[in-house]
């Protein structure tokens, strides 16, 4: 599956605009992400948003990931 990435997650990313990876769920996404863009655990740390099909998840890592969805990862915005 193809993964796009936005903002801060592109540099972190070695400034590649999207990459593709295979997962089941968004945990394992997440950890394939660091494992291959060690750079990326600080993004991690503050937290990844992403958007499966237009959908976005926060914090519910454990949500399957279609074998064909559109799949971007952003930055937490930060709000109060």
């Amino acid at each position: 599956m193809k993964i796009d990435l936005s903002g801060p997650l592109r540099k972190a990313a070695g400034g590649i605009e999207s990459f593709e990876m295979e997962a089941k769920t968004i945990r394992e996404l997440l950890q394939r992400l660091v494992e291959r863009y060690p750079a990326m655990q600080q993004h991690m740390d503050q937290g990844i948003a992403v958007a499966i099909d237009g959908t976005i998840y926060r914090d519910d890592h454990s949500v399957k990931i279609p074998a064909v969805a559109e799949i971007y990862l952003l930055p937490r915005i930060q709000g109060g």
